[in-house]
């Protein structure tokens, strides 16, 4: 056996005195990483959530974010445009968004589309998405987007992009895919906020989100999901651990791992809903926060990150 000189001069009672605190050592360490492991948000990559609108000049702003995000001019963006109609005469091929991309310089950007389960989930058709370093979600319905693809092997590259360090964006329908619960998934209209379709692509995991917010004044909507009166949600959602979010149009999300950010135009509002926070009497306006341009959330922690940390 040898023994390190070190090891010779130290008497015994040191050493016994050292390895507790070299196990203490590596136990902080072991907790540090575990600390960095995102709970809601996506491990790897980035999520960009828009609450629809684009009237003017913010989606291109928004949608540049996204590809910066996906690679740049290097990027290989794949547009799905799925949620705007059930109609099979539909003409899926026309996206501005694939325009958009072209006119920033991507050169590798494709449109991928089907409402047919069992195409989605052929080595085929997931084929652009094996490669893909971005993905956009198109407006809509977006319970059209869980019956075309939940479950799938596109489901699963989709995840897969995200597990890359890719960028997974989309505005209106294709921000409340993201969350993990899908708000206003009834196939009879989207008034209805707890539906017969109620599974999103968990992008974000234990949310529900909403979008066009503010300008359709659906302030108070999210609370109809949260609280759940009528006892609607299926087993798999426990309403009391979810956070909501809602995005007004003309806004996004910017999310790495547990934090999210707010782009977009000046007075654009994202709420933030939080069950855990709320009394048997706290009123209706006191359920949610309210973040604009600018403000960033903790997710995990489920608090506003202060603005003087903001700065650093």
């Amino acid at each position: 056996m040898i023994f390190t000189t070190t090891a010779i001069l130290l008497p015994m009672k040191k050493l016994f005195s050292i390895v507790p605190l070299v196990l203490v050592l590596l136990l902080n360490s072991a907790c540090a990483k575990e600390a960095k492991t995102a709970v809601v948000g996506p491990q790897n990559g980035s999520l960009i959530i828009m609450g629809g609108g684009g009237k003017d000049r913010t989606f291109p702003q928004v949608f540049e974010k996204f590809v910066e995000l996906a690679g740049g001019k290097n990027a290989k963006i794949v547009i799905i445009p799925t949620a705007a109609s059930s109609d099979p005469n539909h003409d899926y091929n026309r996206s501005w968004a694939i325009e958009l991309a072209k006119s920033m310089g991507v050169t590798e950007a494709t449109i991928l589309h089907t409402h047919d389960r069992k195409v989605a989930d052929t080595e085929e058709f997931v084929k652009p998405l094996t490669t893909a370093t971005g993905v956009w979600f198109g407006g809509g319905r977006q319970w059209r987007f869980t019956k075309a693809y939940g479950g799938t092997r596109a489901e699963k590259e989709f995840h897969k992009v995200l597990e890359r360090g890719g960028a997974i964006g989309g505005s209106s329908a294709g921000a409340t895919i993201q969350g993990s619960f899908l708000a206003r998934g009834d196939t009879s209209g989207n008034i209805i906020m707890v539906g017969d379709v109620q599974r999103g692509f968990g992008f974000m995991r234990n949310t529900a989100i909403d979008q066009h917010l503010i300008a359709r004044g659906r302030e108070k909507d999210l609370l109809k999901v949260l609280e759940d009166p009528e006892n609607k949600m299926r087993k798999e959602f426990n309403r009391a651990a979810m956070l909501g979010i809602g995005i007004d149009e003309d806004v996004a999300i910017v999310v790495k791992g547990d934090e999210f950010s707010i782009i977009g135009k000046d007075h654009g509002m994202v709420l933030v809903y939080d069950p855990k926070s709320w009394k048997k009497d706290t009123p209706d306006e006191k359920k949610w926060v309210t973040l604009k341009k600018g403000d960033r959330y903790n997710l995990a922690q489920r608090k506003v990150i202060p603005a003087a940390e903001t700065k650093k």
